[in-house]
This record gives structure tokens, sequence and C-alpha cells, in this order.
């Protein structure tokens, strides 16, 4: 791809526009365009946990790929995000083995899931950008500073309540209380009325 463009990931939230779901943001290194990419709740998780560099009691399935290519050996290069059709974002896993390279077709968020496990670049193209990149303004600015922000001072969940001591589980309700955040808290009671 001759004019490749650098990424790097700004930040994850909840989309507002659809439930359940979670903009990825991308910005393009050395400038000031973002590429706002719709996915997941499970690939947005997956994205955080390896942010966030928390270990889960067993491997997620981009960590269970990561093992299978170490054991097969090939490697990750780079992640592209490489098309744009009908505002679906198409991206491809450019893999190595034995001198030889290979193009993985993929969905942007597995294919970054597994990028970040291997510590690759991300790119994209003029074209992307110019058809689905933001601009920056300076409001745009602030919001993005806030998502990395959060995304950054995010609390470890373990990955199950399950898997919590029971005096955790007290300490996470009461936290969830003092926050507000009821959902949380309802779920986390759930859990103790279950184990009692």
């Amino acid at each position: 791809m001759a004019d490749k463009i650098k990424l790097e990931i700004l930040g994850l939230s909840s989309s507002q526009s659809q439930s359940g779901s979670f903009a990825l943001v991308l910005g393009e290194v050395g400038g000031n365009r973002r590429l706002p990419i719709i996915i997941g709740m499970f690939e947005a998780q997956a994205i955080a946990i390896e942010i966030e560099k928390i270990t889960p009691n067993r491997p997620m399935t981009h960590d269970l790929f990561k093992s299978f290519s170490f054991n097969f050996n090939f490697g990750i290069d780079e992640i592209i995000i490489s098309d744009l059709k009908e505002g679906v974002f198409f991206a491809k896993i450019i893999c190595n083995s034995n001198g030889k390279k290979y193009e993985i077709d993929s969905r942007p968020s597995d294919a970054i899931a597994i990028g970040l496990r291997f510590g690759c670049e991300i790119y994209t193209n003029e074209a992307i950008l110019t058809e689905a990149g933001i601009v920056l303004t300076d409001e745009h600015e602030e919001e993005i500073t806030q998502l990395k922000s959060e995304l950054e001072s995010e609390p470890k969940k373990p990955e199950k309540l399950g898997d919590v001591s029971s005096d955790k589980l007290n300490e996470m309700l009461e936290q969830a209380l003092s926050n507000e955040d009821y959902e949380e808290a309802a779920k986390i009671r759930d859990e103790i009325k279950r184990r009692n």
C-alpha cells in the first residue's frame, strides 16, 4: 500500500448511536484526523484488556490466536484498515512465516485486538481517512483527551464476578453504590445472593 498512514488507538467509548456497541477511536499519527470505528462489546473488552495489561484467568480468543501463531512459527507484521464499503470497514492482518508474507482478511476490531498482542503498528490509507476520517477541532480534542483518560483510569474488573472473593464483592458493592453505578451494584448484589 503506497499511501500507508500510521494510526494509534486514542480511546474506547460506549456508542451513543448503537446500544451495546463501542466506538474505537483511531488517530492519524502526526495529524489531526480521527477514524472512529463501531465495534462490539466483546471486541472492545479484548482491546481494553490488552491496553490495560489485564491477564484473564483463561485465554481469550485473541490470546489463543497468539499462542497458536507462536506454536506454528508465524508472526504478525502489521494491521491495515484496508477498505470501507457501504459504511463497513475491512482489515488485513499481515503475517509472516518462513520468509513469506500472507494477508488474512479480518474485521478491524479483531485485527486490532490481535495486533495489540503482537505489538504491531496499525495503518490505513488516504482514501479511507478522506471518506470516514473526522478532522479534529479543539472541542473534539477535549473529548479525545477525556476518552484516553477514561481508558487509562478504567477500573480493572475481573472477567467474571464469580471469580471474586466474597469480601471483595462486598467492597465492590459499596464502591458501586458510592459511585451511583446501580447497574453494576445490582450485578454484584445478585452474585452475593447467589452465593448465600
